[in-house]
């Protein structure tokens, strides 16, 4: 699966934004998105919400 998506996400180069963390190019800040919360939640109770 994730090589799946890293070839979407080569095409596009910088023009959209994937995975479960955003990445200010700028500063280099990373901020979890609410992806992220959702996939920690499913890890944490064991079961897909």
């Amino acid at each position: 699966m994730w090589s799946f998506i890293d070839n979407y996400e080569w095409e596009d180069g910088y023009q959209r934004r994937f995975g479960i963390v955003h990445c200010d190019y700028e500063t280099q800040v990373r901020t979890p998105k609410l992806s992220a919360r959702y996939y920690a939640q499913v890890i944490q109770e064991h079961k897909i919400l």
